[in-house]
């Protein structure tokens, strides 16, 4: 009866013993490091932590102040009877939503969010999204 040959077990033997010798030579390199330059290293653990330090303190010192986005032209939304949501509405169709993700985004129906589109359209006297949207910008109801 023949003996089955297995190619690859004297290459995974071989393979092994070349991981050990390079594991072995980057263990000698290590502990030469260490041995020669503990101070080195630990003048770069420093420096490491002055530089993390030094960039959070001077983003936190002379950082600009926080974006605040404008709250768009009260008078002219009062003025058409726009209310609170369909503004909130007409932000979502700016930044170019569909009725199910604008329904998603605020947690009620697409039926209800075609109503405030339609509401939109009749306080703006447009008769297309994007004609409601350049409408809402020239009025300064978006930004």
């Amino acid at each position: 009866m023949l003996r089955q040959v297995r190619p690859w077990l004297p290459m995974a033997g071989y393979g092994a013993a070349l991981a050990a010798g390079t594991f072995f030579l980057q263990w000698i390199d290590y502990v030469r490091v260490v041995r020669s330059g503990p101070g080195e290293i630990y003048l770069l653990l420093v420096a490491t932590a002055f530089l993390g330090l030094g960039l959070w303190l001077g983003a936190r010192l002379f950082g600009g102040p926080p974006v605040v986005r404008p709250e768009g032209n009260p008078l002219a939304a009062s003025t058409l009877g726009i209310s609170p949501r369909e503004l909130e509405v007409l932000a979502a169709l700016a930044e170019g939503l569909s009725t199910k993700e604008i329904a998603a985004r605020f947690d009620i129906s697409p039926a209800t969010i075609k109503t405030h589109v339609a509401r939109l359209f009749e306080k703006l006297g447009a008769r297309r999204r994007t004609e409601a949207i350049a409408k809402a910008r020239d009025l300064g109801l978006l930004a």
